[in-house]
């Protein structure tokens, strides 16, 4: 992306407006990633902020900084993975993953009584499920389809190499196919 290296360019010299237009760009979907993860809003606030106070660092110190997206992903990925390691949390929330608008505000939309059941009992299977996966797999679920980077943006956030990315999201999304199976069946039976 252009756009990301010209600006990346910017906060190498230390621009006064490029940190601004970073954070701007890239806060709100950092935002939404670890309110999904941490199931905390002021939690996610929090990695936000040590996010970007990480980049600053990296950038003082010359850090090896080559896809700013990809880079604040995994900065904020391990910020959270460090929080639930020192918490000792062995139940993550992942939020309410399908009732997320876009600002990481749970919807408020009416809805028909029948619907809003059924939706959070879908939620609840999926997040039971993503929680039985490895936390490389949950990872690549995450950043692929509820944050939509590409193969090659995952590939930088989590520093494996692209076709370890297609691999793990293969294993990924049968091991989650093979969760919800059984989670439906456990939450029937």
């Amino acid at each position: 992306m252009a756009d990301e290296q010209s600006l990346l360019e910017r906060l190498r010299a230390f621009e006064p407006a490029a940190l601004a237009e970073v954070y701007d760009t890239f806060s709100p979907a950092i935002y939404r990633y670890a309110v999904r993860l941490l199931g905390d809003a002021i939690m996610a606030e929090d990695c936000v902020t040590d996010t970007f106070t990480r980049l600053v660092d990296a950038l003082k110190t010359g850090g090896p900084i080559r896809l700013l997206k990809a880079y604040l992903y995994r900065v904020a990925h391990n910020w959270i993975t460090d929080y639930f390691r020192s918490a000792n949390r062995l139940n993550v929330s992942l939020g309410e993953l399908t009732d997320a608008k876009a600002d990481g505000v749970l919807s408020t939309v009416e809805a028909p009584p029948l619907q809003v059941v059924s939706s959070r009992i879908e939620a609840q299977h999926v997040r039971a499920a993503l929680m039985r996966l490895t936390a490389d797999q949950r990872q690549v679920i995450m950043l692929k389809y509820y944050e939509g980077l590409s193969n090659e943006e995952v590939a930088a956030a989590i520093s494996k190499p692209v076709g370890a990315i297609k691999s793990l999201q293969h294993r990924a999304l049968v091991a989650l196919r093979r969760e919800l199976v059984r989670v439906v069946a456990d939450d029937a039976g």
